[in-house]
Order: C-alpha cells, then structure tokens, then sequence
C-alpha cells in the first residue's frame, strides 16, 4: 500500500506540472520581443576571465562577453537536443503511453523547443564566428559517441545529467538576470527561461526515486562514480577555448586557467551541489554511504 501511495503521489505531482505547462505557453517570436544591444552583454565580473591575471582593453572585454554568451547559448542548444532525443527514446519504449509522465515528458519537449529557437535567435544575433573545438575533430567524435552509447538509453543517468544541466545555467542566468550591467534583453531572456526550467528541474527530481529503483547494477555504478565526471565537462565546455583566442587570448592556456581559478570552482561547486542533494536524497549511495569521491570533488566537499 505504500508503494501504491507513493507512486499515486508522484503522478499527482507529475499533473499538476502538466497542467502548469498547459496554462503558461510562451512563445518567444510573440511574447520575448526585442533584441541585443550592440557591445557589451554581461558585466565584467560575469565574464569567464574574471579572477585570473589578463590584459584587456574594455572593446576585447565587451567583444569577450558576446562570445561568451553565444558560447552558452550555443551549448544550451545541443543539450537541450540531446535531452529531445532521450525523452524520445524514453517514450518510444514506454509500456503505457497515457502515463502522466509521458504527458508531462510532452509539456517539457515543446518547451525545450521553444528554447531552443530563442537561443538560435541570440546566436544569429550576436553573429559569432567562432568554432566550438569540443563540436569537432576526435573530440567531437568522442562526445557524440558518450552521448549515443553511454547516455542514450539509460534513463537513471539521463535523469541526473538533465538535472545538472538545468542547474548549472539556472545559476549563471539567475546571475545574469539579478545584474544591472547586464543587457536588459538578456536579462529578460534569462527570467523567461529559468521560469520555465523550475518545472523541469522538479520533475527530474520527482522521476529520480523511481528510475532509481528500477536501474540495473551497472547505471546505479555510472551515476555514483561516472556522472560527476560528465558533469565536469559539461560544466567546463559552457565556455570554449576559442572564445578566448578571439579576443586573442591563448585558447587553450585560458581555458585550463578558468577551469582552476577560484572564481570559477566556485561558480560549479555552487551550481552542482543541488544535483548532488538531490541524488544523495534518492538514496543513490545507500542510508550509510557518503557520496563518492567525484562527487564530492565534483561540489567541493571537503575531504
């Protein structure tokens, strides 16, 4: 009876976000307009750079702080893509089609989509030029293999990464937003989707209880010690080298010295802990068992 309960809770829960999505449809070519303003987007003490030792003129900062945006935008985009094609996948095998999750899986597509064309709006935007190393070359190829053979298809895993890449640009929009040095079409952008986002963000940590009962042995191991490691790199790939070199500074060398830097650790151990409560609560390392040590590594707990 009390598994009866607990599941009819969730699907009551999973409803009312249903219903939510239904009553607030926004579409961004009607409800968001505007556009860009010409130089800079996001403050000084937003940008990527800040804390680590470089020289820049304030037309590089401003120029610095474009490619970044269009950089998040850019990677927000395929995330949101690859979360399509889990849910797909996710659907296309579903016992029961008519299950509230489903619905709601339905609800969360269409707005991911309307997300997208936003984003897509901001890149053309800002007109970037810039080319994503981590899109190219082998290390494309190895990406967009973990993508379709180890993400793909389990869906306690695809869970917790929706959840970190919901919260890990919820507190950099929320950054953003709260500014005054930020563009204010921007800022309106970040509201807008971040609005949106706290309805996915409950319903990947309503499913997390549930998908994690039913994983086999092997994906509760890769969601203990492989997932943070994914989220690493997906934290650290908001930001490409080559946004850098286009204001000419070292791609390579900058991004290792972002990736270090004070500033930045603790932008992800801030915007990861959540993701990483959120698991712990699930009972993902069991009633006596701390988190792993990429997990803790991953929020900055300390040893």
């Amino acid at each position: 009876m009390a598994a009866i309960t607990s599941r009819n809770f969730t699907e009551r829960s999973i409803e009312r976000l249903s219903r939510v999505s239904a009553l607030r449809v926004i579409e961004p070519e009607i409800d968001l307009v505007g556009e860009l303003g010409e130089g800079r987007l996001i403050a000084d003490e937003l940008i990527s750079v800040a804390g680590i030792d470089v020289e820049l003129t304030d037309e590089q900062r401003a120029h610095l702080s474009r490619e970044e945006v269009a950089a998040i935008a850019d990677e927000g985009t395929r995330f949101e893509a690859v979360l399509t094609a889990g849910s797909a996948l996710q659907m296309s095998k579903a016992p029961d089609l008519t299950d509230p999750r489903i619905t709601y899986l339905l609800h969360e597509l269409g707005e991911e989509t309307r997300h997208s064309r936003l984003f897509i709006g901001l890149l053309a935007s800002i007109g970037t030029s810039t080319r994503n190393p981590f899109e190219r070359g082998l290390l494309g190829y190895v990406k967009h293999r973990v993508v379709r053979d180890l993400i793909l298809g389990r869906p306690l895993l695809m869970d917790v990464l929706v959840l970190a890449g919901e919260e890990i640009p919820d507190l950099i929009q929320k950054r953003m937003a709260e500014h005054p040095g930020t563009d204010p079409y921007l800022a309106e952008v970040n509201r807008y989707h971040r609005q949106e986002e706290a309805r996915h963000l409950a319903f990947a940590r309503t499913m997390l209880p549930e998908l994690l009962a039913a994983a086999p042995r092997r994906e509760r191991f890769l969601v203990r010690h492989v997932a943070p490691l994914l989220i690493e790199i997906m934290f650290d790939s908001l930001v490409h080298p080559h946004v850098y070199r286009s204001v000419g500074l070292p791609g390579w060398r900058t991004w290792w010295a972002v990736k270090r830097s004070p500033q930045r650790l603790a932008l992800r151990h801030e915007a990861t802990a959540p993701v990483l409560a959120a698991v712990t609560a699930a009972g993902t390392f069991g009633r006596h068992t701390r988190p792993t040590r990429r997990w803790r590594v991953l929020v900055g707990v300390p040893r």
